[in-house]
C-alpha cells in the first residue's frame, strides 16, 4: 500500500484559487481571518495564554478558543475590551477598494 502524498497548505490554496468561486468566498473571508490573526498575535505577543486572556475577560477559555478558531462571532465592545485586555488597541479601517 502506498502512502498517500502529502501536500502543503500553501500548495492546496495555490491550487484552490484558481477556481474563481473559491477565489471569491476566500477573499470575502479575508476580513475575518485578519481580525483573527490579529488577536492571536496580540494574545501570543503579550505572552497570554487563552485562560489568563479569559480570565481579564470574565469569560470562559472556551470563548476565546472559538474566537481565534473562527468559530465566534464577537461584537465591538468585547474586541475593544479584548485589545485592553492585552494592552493595545482596537483599530477598525475602511479603505478603498483597490480599482
Amino acid at each position: 500500500m502506498r502512502k498517500p502524498k502529502l501536500i502543503s497548505f500553501r500548495k492546496m490554496l495555490n491550487e484552490e484559487m484558481k477556481d474563481p468561486q473559491f477565489k471569491r468566498e476566500w477573499d470575502k473571508l479575508q476580513p475575518e481571518r485578519a481580525m483573527i490573526r490579529a488577536m492571536i498575535e496580540a494574545r501570543i505577543k503579550k505572552n497570554i495564554t487563552q485562560k489568563k486572556l479569559a480570565v481579564r475577560l470574565k469569560t470562559k477559555q472556551s470563548v476565546i478558543s472559538r474566537l481565534e478558531t473562527g468559530r465566534g462571532n464577537p461584537t465591538v465592545s468585547f474586541l475593544q475590551r479584548l485589545a485592553e485586555a492585552v494592552g493595545t488597541r482596537l483599530e477598525i479601517n475602511f479603505r478603498p477598494l483597490a480599482s
